[in-house]
């Protein structure tokens, strides 16, 4: 098993479009910092305008925290389409240039081989969280230092210390990579049923699209459907940034205020990652390998 998850990694990062994922992230996250970094101060003003005229806020507003918050807002929604890339061609890309049969032909099951094909996608995912958290957060307070954060919710503001900051973004991040590993699992299921890359890369997209757009809409016969689709637990990472409040309205540090609906999101982007998984299982080891 480990040999063959050695295998598929090497087959992942020999291909140069498996670094367009990195590249991408490294160009956007730089093009954002060094927005931030030049006219900062006014983007700051325009987003907290409304609020500006009732609290007079201290110290570094615009710090490494902040900046990071907005990096994921942006990014995660598009991170999703990179995964895709790879996820999306783990077994489709082989059938494709007729190397899938071979491979059937080694002394190992068929669902060895979709466990470590999958192992190695969820590595690439890991990696590449890894990647954007080193440049979104350490680079981010490296260029614009630490602070408290806060953070403008649509109903009221939140402020978090500065000392109960960093480890909201490892959960943020964690959780993040479940949400990741769910979009790897659909590209990597849908990679089963094809014989080239561009029909599961394409159809991975246009399924993570068309939920999102299901799982923002406001209309009563869609919302009866949203808490079943991974797409509406894919943003639950933004609960690590709200706490709790005593009877005098006074912040408790080092709480989470709705730490259930963290745990109910990931078990089901968990529930997901185990269905999809296991119907490619089961599918390939039916497949009929002609190429």
């Amino acid at each position: 098993m480990l040999t063959l998850l050695q295998v598929e990694l090497y087959k992942i990062f020999k291909r140069p479009r498996t670094y367009i994922a990195f590249i991408a992230i490294a160009a956007l996250i730089g093009i954002i910092q060094l927005g931030l970094k030049l006219d900062g101060d006014a983007y700051v003003s325009f987003v907290m305008n409304n609020v500006e005229q009732s609290f007079v806020f201290q110290g570094n507003l615009l710090n490494g925290y902040l900046v990071c918050y907005i990096i994921l807002q942006l990014l995660l929604v598009h991170v999703p389409l990179l995964i895709a890339l790879v996820a999306a061609d783990m077994v489709s890309g082989e059938a494709n240039i007729g190397t899938l049969r071979l491979l059937l032909t080694q002394p190992v099951s068929r669902n060895e081989i979709i466990l470590a094909k999958f192992l190695a996608a969820a590595i690439y995912t890991l990696l590449l969280l890894v990647w954007m958290a080193i440049l979104a957060l350490f680079v981010s307070m490296w260029l614009f230092g630490t602070d408290d954060l806060i953070i403008q919710k649509t109903r009221y503001l939140v402020q978090l210390s500065r000392n109960d900051v960093f480890w909201r973004y490892i959960g943020a991040f964690g959780f993040a990579l479940l949400a990741m590993l769910t979009v790897a699992a659909l590209g990597f299921l849908l990679s089963i049923f094809a014989d080239n890359s561009i029909g599961p890369i394409v159809a991975t997209i246009s399924i993570i699209i068309f939920l999102t757009i299901l799982s923002t809409m406001s209309i009563p016969i869609f919302q009866k459907i949203q808490p079943y689709l991974f797409t509406t637990h894919m943003v639950a990472w933004k609960e690590f940034f709200d706490l709790k409040v005593n009877a005098d309205n006074a912040a408790i540090n080092g709480t989470i205020q709705n730490k259930q609906q963290i745990i109910q999101s990931a078990g089901i982007l968990i529930l997901h990652i185990v269905v999809f998984i296991g119907i490619a299982m089961y599918a390939f080891k039916r497949k009929d390998i002609l190429t």
